[in-house]
């Protein structure tokens, strides 16, 4: 169906109409603190359906589940340990998304399949907003096509979704700008399956961890996967990225040497004065690269980008996440000075 979407604010009046929606079946472009997301019903699956259909998504990859308040939990999650408690009290509401085993109010096409799904409490207002009078528990993937960079401005989600969803809510940009870190438990370890915001680092002072490989492997064809967005090559702008590891001056001798039309440079900043072909900046500290990283692989389409080499970014902190979604928008290309 083709829709004249909607642009909303976040006035009591704009959100009580997406709800609206939401209740009866329609998916919503929805803001979090991480990026925007593809909103619908939860325990609906035909809106759910709906998610997959706008996107291009396959339907072998789990959805997040968003709740607004701890307990909603274990309306849609059972046998949870006390470490999923304490660090829920630590680092929610925010980008912390927890895999546990799902109740059957959670349709396998929200959990594709899956016996666990992964649950979150964004701390963006207008998101809880939205769960609390919608009623439901809310499934969001990223609101972009499939493949596509993550949307961080409601205007990423309206050059994505225009004519595919009914309505987009406008909560601003993103400020974290990478999605959730998912976590799975194995008894009182955490294992990282895709990193986010929340770094392993803070993880480790309630629990030891465990890095899942898919964070800097690809998954092979077939593998079943247990995080949104590990399996295929995704965040990807039409260009070519290859991410380049190697200090300052062998990252700009590299591509100083490869200049041509369509070439371009992703850079931290410090390296502009040596930088002899077009760049651009995602940022000097892992969180600007964080906050940066999706609208900047967009740019890179405006600009008509062929061929991008990326500086690599460190892999600390939410270095790693910034690290992994350049992975997968890379196809894991990566050229090892």
């Amino acid at each position: 169906m083709d829709f004249n979407t909607k642009l909303l604010g976040t006035s009591e009046e704009e959100l009580r109409y997406a709800a609206g929606l939401l209740a009866r079946g329609e998916i919503i472009g929805m803001p979090t603190e991480t990026v925007y997301g593809l909103a619908a019903d939860a325990e609906n699956p035909r809106a759910v359906e709906k998610i997959f259909a706008a996107k291009g998504r396959p339907q072998d990859n789990p959805l997040i589940v968003h709740i607004a308040d701890i307990g909603q939990l274990e309306e849609y999650a059972h046998s949870i340990p006390d470490i999923a408690y304490r660090l829920a009290e630590k680092f929610w509401p925010g980008p912390l998304t927890m895999v546990l085993p799902k109740k059957n109010i959670v349709p396998d096409i929200t959990s594709a399949g899956l016996n666990t799904v992964g649950i979150r409490m964004p701390c963006h207002d207008a998101a809880r907003s939205l769960i609390r009078l919608s009623g439901k528990a809310l499934a969001a993937p990223s609101a972009n096509l499939s493949g596509s960079p993550s949307p961080t401005e409601a205007a990423h989600v309206m050059a994505d979704m225009r004519g595919r969803i009914p309505a987009v809510v406008d909560g601003g940009s993103c400020p974290v700008g990478v999605e959730s870190t998912v976590i799975s438990f194995k008894g009182d370890a955490v294992r990282i399956l895709r990193p986010g915001f929340v770094s392993a680092e803070e993880l480790s002072e309630l629990a030891d961890v465990i890095c899942d490989r898919h964070i800097t492997e690809a998954a092979a064809e077939g593998e079943k996967v247990l995080s949104p967005g590990m399996k295929y090559k995704h965040y990807s702008p039409k260009a070519n990225v290859t991410i380049v590891d190697g200090s300052e001056a062998q990252f700009l001798d590299y591509v100083n040497h490869r200049g041509g039309d369509g070439v371009c440079a992703m850079i931290f900043g410090s390296e502009a004065d040596g930088c002899m072909i077009p760049y651009i900046t995602y940022g000097v500290t892992s969180e600007e690269q964080a906050a940066n990283l999706f609208a900047v692989l967009r740019k890179l389409d405006d600009i008509e980008s062929e061929q991008v080499y990326a500086r690599m970014p460190s892999t600390d902190g939410v270095g790693l996440a910034v690290y992994n979604r350049l992975l997968r928008a890379a196809g894991f290309e990566v050229v090892r000075l």
